[in-house]
């Protein structure tokens, strides 16, 4: 599929936001590697491969383990995920799929349970933020397979003009 638009190019003032907002996230207190998985399960809830792909490379890239990796679309079954990971995962799945359960009170429970209010803000700030990531690349069909990742990652990486 060809790039129907390149959003960053075309609207800089209006992604910069989002870039701000990313700069935010990674001094938030959050893991790195945190950050990595929930981004990376948002994107495939969302089928966005341009972000499923740019998400397993910086998690690479910040220590993250194939295994782990591998397992995320299965995380509710694999056994090498900590409570703090299940709890946002869970709720990276509530708040991605909002329409369908307006995360449940349980899901709440089990994050706040793990996270301080900051945190649970911050975590649902990085969630909304791969949402709107997810669908400015979907729908402008970023391609897939074209980010490097930058180690420290120090910005958003946006698809190659």
């Amino acid at each position: 599929m060809a790039t129907r638009i390149h959003y960053v190019q075309a609207a800089p003032e209006g992604i910069a936001p989002l870039i701000k907002l990313e700069s935010y996230l990674k001094t938030s207190g959050l893991e790195p590697t945190l950050l990595e998985l929930v981004k990376l399960r948002a994107s495939q809830l969302n089928g966005c491969a341009y972000c499923i792909d740019m998400h397993t490379k910086d998690a690479r890239s910040h220590g993250e383990s194939e295994q782990r990796l591998y397992g995320v679309s299965a995380w509710h079954e694999a056994p090498f995920y900590t409570a703090r990971e299940r709890a946002a995962l869970a709720w990276t799945e509530a708040v991605t799929l909002v329409s369908q359960s307006q995360v449940p009170d349980e899901v709440y429970a089990q994050v706040r349970a793990h996270f301080s209010e900051k945190e649970t803000v911050d975590l649902t700030l990085a969630i909304a933020a791969i949402n709107s990531w997810n669908r400015l690349a979907i729908s402008f069909r970023a391609e897939a397979g074209s980010y490097q990742p930058q180690h420290p990652v120090t910005q958003r990486g946006v698809p190659p003009a």
